[in-house]
C-alpha cells in the first residue's frame, strides 16, 4: 500500500553523509569518480555525435521533401522520432553537474520533468507506429489499421496527445508540495511519489514494449505471401529499424527497472546506498546514449539518409 505520499524525508545517499567506516567513505568516493568519468565521456563523445547525426537527418529529410514535394509515411515517423531524440539530447545536459545535481525549485524541476517525459514518450510511442508500418509492408494489409497508417499525420497526432496526457499525469503524480523550495533536481525527480514511477514504467515503457515485442512475434511467426520479401530481405531493406528497436528495448529496460528499484526504496522509507544512486545515474546516462546512438544508426543504415 502506498502511504508514502509525503516525500519530504527523502534525500540522495550522497547528500546524507553519515559514514561510519573507511570502507563506506572509499565506496562513496569511487562511485562519485565513476559517475563523473561517465558523464565526461558522454558529453565528449556521444552528445556531439548524436547532435551531428540528428542535424544531418533533418537536412536529408528536408531536402528530400523540397525536391519531391512529398515525404513517405515511414520517413515522416522517423523524422518525428529524430526530433524527439534531439530534444532528449538537449535535456541530457542536466547531467553536466554530476556527481552533483541541478539546483532548482520543486516547481521548476516538475516542469523540466514534464517536458522531458513528453519527449521520452514521443520517442517511444512513435517507434511503435514505425514498426507497424514496416510490418504492413511485409504483409498485405486489408484492415482499417492499414488506412490509419496510410495517414501518418494521424499517427503523429495520436502520439502527441498520448505523450501529453501521460506527461501531465506524471507531473501531477510528482506532487506540488513545497513548490517554492529549492531541491536537487533530476529529470525523474527523487521527490516524486511512488505512483509516478509505476505509471511511467507501465504506460511509458511496459505497454509500448509489449506492442514492440508483439510486432516482432508477428514478423517471425506469421507466414508472408509468396510475392512478399523474404524475412532476410526485409531485414536487409530496413536494418536501421530493427537495430534501433533492440537497442531501445535493452537501454530503456535497464533504465525503467532502476526506476522501479528506486520506488521500492521509497515504499520502504529507505534512501538506499551510494551504489544504488550510482546505478541509477548510470541508467540515466545509458538512456541518453541510446538517443545519440539511435540517431547515428538511423543516419548510417536508413537508405534515404545513406
Amino acid at each position: 500500500r502506498m502511504t508514502s505520499l509525503d516525500m519530504t524525508w527523502i534525500s540522495y545517499p550522497s547528500k546524507n553523509l553519515s559514514f561510519v567506516s573507511p570502507e563506506e567513505i572509499e565506496a562513496f568516493i569511487a562511485s562519485q569518480n565513476i559517475i563523473s568519468r561517465l558523464m565526461h565521456c558522454y558529453i565528449a563523445f556521444f552528445v556531439p555525435t548524436g547532435l551531428i547525426a540528428g542535424i544531418c537527418i533533418l537536412i536529408v529529410f528536408t531536402k528530400n521533401y523540397l525536391q519531391y514535394k512529398v515525404i513517405e509515411n515511414l520517413d515522416l515517423l522517423l523524422l518525428h522520432f529524430s526530433i524527439s531524440n534531439i530534444v532528449l539530447i538537449f535535456f541530457s545536459f542536466t547531467v553536466i553537474t554530476r556527481p552533483n545535481y541541478l539546483q532548482a525549485t520543486h516547481l521548476a524541476c516538475n516542469a523540466l520533468s514534464f517536458f522531458f517525459n513528453f519527449s521520452y514518450s514521443n520517442s517511444q510511442c512513435v517507434w511503435i507506429f514505425t514498426l507497424l508500418i514496416l510490418l504492413l509492408k511485409r504483409f498485405p494489409p486489408r484492415t482499417a489499421l492499414h488506412k490509419a497508417t496510410q495517414r501518418p499525420i494521424l499517427c503523429v497526432g495520436f502520439v502527441l496527445i498520448y505523450a501529453f496526457c501521460l506527461s501531465l499525469t506524471e507531473a501531477v503524480l510528482v506532487g506540488t508540495d513545497n513548490y517554492h523550495l529549492e531541491t536537487d533536481c533530476q529529470l525523474d525527480p527523487l521527490f516524486a511519489r511512488p505512483e509516478y514511477e509505476i505509471v511511467k514504467f507501465t504506460f511509458g515503457f511496459g505497454i509500448p514494449s509489449f506492442l514492440q515485442i508483439l510486432c516482432f512475434i508477428v514478423l517471425f511467426t506469421k507466414e508472408a505471401p509468396a510475392e512478399a520479401l523474404t524475412l532476410q530481405q526485409h531485414f536487409r531493406t530496413y536494418p536501421a529499424a530493427y537495430v534501433i528497436s533492440i537497442m531501445i528495448f535493452i537501454c530503456r529496460l535497464f533504465y525503467n527497472v532502476m526506476i522501479l528499484f528506486r520506488t521500492t526504496f521509497k515504499l520502504q522509507k529507505n534512501i538506499g546506498t551510494p551504489k544504488n544512486e550510482l546505478v541509477m545515474n548510470i541508467a540515466e546516462i545509458v538512456l541518453f546514449c541510446e538517443s545519440c546512438a539511435s540517431l547515428l544508426f538511423l543516419l548510417c543504415l536508413h537508405k534515404p539518409c545513406k
